[in-house]
């Protein structure tokens, strides 16, 4: 088997079908959109080349420097709420707790379910007239504090971010509990003899040999708040008054509501080439010798 594996031509053989799949659903279309992002194109007909006038646009267009605003919050928002969590479950769980299988289940439900199930749910819980939310208020006197939480710029993009944290925290979870199931029992026994408590073995030995796995679970959040769409899309459709809109959803309402494709390309670029730069970021800053 290493002859076999070793041989440049039998690789080539077992990676081609993937690659050839990745070049039809990923790279062509990449390339595709980048060649309508320089049309004034309506959809139907032959589009007017223009060059980077898109691009012009597009940074100068309040919607879109907004969206963006609202995409980076989202991902801030992943990093420094949902990965902590998920962090600190997965240490939990990893410790050997009671019940360790029955919780890692349970906290991975939420990803299991559908975007637009989880998207209705939520919705149901802002309502603002039967909402679950407004009635716990109301129950423990704190009626003052119920409202349309959807419906107000001032909380419907706080109330976006939370169904997305709550549904994807126990993917990150189980990500990194593999992580710090992964590290020798060895390792930790011996700082435990030398006295070292929970919380430093985990800060001091846990938490620096689940680097790759971390690496991993920040690249996924950063990636997933840049092009979340669904969850948005059907909470708030990017209202009221585009203060929940992200790049994703005014893409969409670009190409399918305005009809100007060659526009909506520019942003769906904008939102790949947003992607790449951060992974590069990130794989940079966990560079090791």
């Amino acid at each position: 088997m290493n002859a076999v594996f070793s041989n440049k031509g039998t690789i080539a053989v077992f990676v081609l079908p993937t690659l050839i799949l990745f070049c039809g659903i990923v790279l062509i279309p990449i390339f595709i959109s980048s060649y309508y992002s320089l049309l004034d194109w309506n959809g139907v007909g032959k589009g007017t080349f223009i060059g980077l006038d898109n691009y012009v646009e597009m940074f100068k267009d309040t919607r879109v420097i907004n969206s963006i605003k609202n995409s980076l919050l989202f991902a801030g928002a992943s990093v420094f709420i949902q990965l902590p969590i998920s962090l600190v479950l997965a240490l939990i769980l990893a410790s050997n707790v009671k019940g360790e299988g029955f919780y890692r289940t349970v906290y991975f439900i939420p990803v299991l379910i559908s975007t637009v199930v989880i998207a209705q749910l939520w919705s149901k819980i802002y309502n603002a007239d039967y909402g679950l939310l407004n009635v716990l208020l109301q129950n423990i006197g704190l009626s003052s504090w119920a409202q349309d939480w959807l419906g107000q710029k001032q909380t419907a993009l706080a109330a976006s971010f939370i169904p997305t944290l709550w549904q994807y925290m126990g993917y990150h979870m189980l990500l990194m509990y593999a992580g710090a199931k992964s590290v020798s029992q060895d390792v930790l026994e011996a700082a435990r003899m030398d006295g070292a408590s929970r919380i430093r073995v985990a800060w001091s030995i846990m938490i620096p040999l689940m680097k790759p796995i971390l690496k991993v679970c920040l690249v996924f959040s950063v990636i997933g708040a840049f092009k979340v769409f669904d969850l948005i899309y059907v909470l708030t459709g990017g209202g009221p008054f585009y203060s929940t809109e992200v790049p994703s959803t005014l893409m969409y309402s670009t190409i399918f509501d305005m009809f100007r494709y060659g526009y909506g390309s520019a942003i769906s670029v904008f939102i790949i080439v947003e992607c790449l730069v951060c992974t590069i970021l990130i794989n940079s800053l966990f560079k090791t010798e």
